[in-house]
């Protein structure tokens, strides 16, 4: 499945788009969370606030830019940032 295909089926509701977003990509945004705060429990945290956003705003993704798992990755690495600073 496309991130096209993917991101079509997000913004028409589908549940099952987001499970199989997380287990393509989740393991990716957490890995980039926990080693940028150092903290599972932070990194957990993280990952669900960007799948969230996905689900919540699916249409902020365009896949002309990029791919979905590097637009996922380079949100956690800005909250991730943000929550290390803060500390």
């Amino acid at each position: 499945m496309s991130d096209m295909d993917l991101c079509a089926r997000l913004t028409a509701g589908d549940l099952d788009a987001l499970a199989e977003a997380y287990d393509l990509h989740g393991s990716y945004v957490f890995g980039v969370a926990a080693k940028v705060t150092g903290s599972q429990a932070y990194a957990e945290e993280i990952t669900q606030n960007v799948f969230v956003a996905l689900w919540e705003s699916p249409q902020t993704y365009d896949p002309g830019l990029g791919s979905l798992r590097g637009w996922l990755v380079s949100r956690a690495l800005h909250e991730s940032a943000l929550r290390a600073k803060v500390g």
